[in-house]
């Protein structure tokens, strides 16, 4: 099996490696390495390997100009899931409380709308977006950029566990690869080729999101950029992709449409409300406010505001950041 011995040989060197090396080295190595030994190591752990030749590997990671020659995987979701269409959503680890609540709306209503959320795990945007589709019990997968045996960020590992019950944890590295700046850069371009559609939340000017960003436009997928504020560092990205052509992103809608995806009844359907928390709903459907100004606007007193707040936040209608409550 050529591709798992490349992984299993740039995992032993500590290289990047996406095609076979013309160097003795690799021959050596080659000739002494046992395949079904190491599948057999990867079974005993609950991994496994699905290989560039393999039907299982992904169609859409093959149209990268360097595809990894395999992906390890971990988790409760069959191969066949990193096939099925998906959308990543990616962004600054150290986002606002702003951009950490719309990962997470997305990430749930594109989940919803049975799409597959993408995403690296990383703090900030990462894992509000993998949070989401876990809330709308969808299914999400998380792309390493270290060995599928570590969670990184360790802060993370719960998340990972949760995300493996139904969905997937993925790397092109084998058990043991420490994390290292350019193997992240590499991953993003993993998790841009499963990709059907990309979506940039908040991004610096030299964040790591806008690499995501330029494989997926290598590839010619759609990359949507959600509009920030003119003055936050957190925008400068995104705000600059939007004046590169990137499709400015207003809801989940946007992503569905472009995709030609129809939300199922499920996903589209409100769910059943009591009358006053569908009074609250309309108010923030034109803009976010406070429990104060809902309890001004709505005529109802503050008890019955915190009810119906409470009843929109459990049926995941409304979600709350600095005060401000939004639909």
């Amino acid at each position: 099996m050529k591709e798992l011995a490349l992984a299993a040989f740039a995992a032993e060197t500590g290289s990047h490696v996406v095609e076979q090396p013309r160097e003795r080295r690799f021959e050596r190595f080659r000739r002494s390495f046992d395949a079904a030994r190491y599948l057999e190591s990867l079974a005993e752990r609950g991994l496994r390997f699905v290989g560039r030749s393999a039907l299982a590997y992904p169609q859409l990671l093959r149209e990268l100009h360097d595809p990894p020659p395999g992906l390890f995987l971990r988790g409760a979701g069959g191969a066949e899931v990193l096939r099925r269409p998906a959308v990543a959503i990616v962004g600054a680890r150290a986002c606002s409380s702003y951009g950490a609540q719309v990962a997470r709306l997305l990430g749930r209503e594109l989940a919803s709308a049975g799409l597959v959320v993408l995403s690296g795990l990383a703090r900030g945007v990462d894992g509000e977006a993998h949070r989401g589709a876990l809330e709308a019990g969808g299914l999400t997968i998380a792309i390493l950029g270290c060995g599928i045996d570590r969670d990184y960020p360790a802060a993370h590992a719960q998340l990972a566990q949760r995300i493996c019950e139904r969905g997937l944890v993925a790397s092109e590295y084998a058990p043991g690869v420490e994390p290292a700046p350019w193997r992240f850069p590499a991953r993003n371009r993993i998790v841009a080729g499963l990709a059907a559609a990309t979506v940039i939340v908040e991004a610096r000017e030299r964040s790591g999101a806008l690499i995501t960003a330029d494989f997926a436009l290598e590839t010619g997928r759609e990359v949507f950029a959600v509009p920030g504020e003119i003055t936050s560092s957190l925008s400068a990205g995104t705000n600059a992709l939007l004046r590169l052509g990137a499709t400015p992103l207003t809801s989940s809608g946007d992503v569905l449409e472009a995709l030609g995806v129809i939300r199922t009844d499920a996903a589209a359907s409100p769910p059943d409300l009591s009358e006053a928390a569908i009074a609250v709903l309309a108010v923030l459907a034109t803009e976010p406010a406070g429990a104060d100004e809902l309890t001004r606007t709505t005529g109802m007193g503050a008890p019955g505001v915190a009810r119906a707040l409470a009843e929109l936040e459990l049926a995941g209608a409304v979600v709350e950041a600095d005060g401000l409550y939004r639909g």
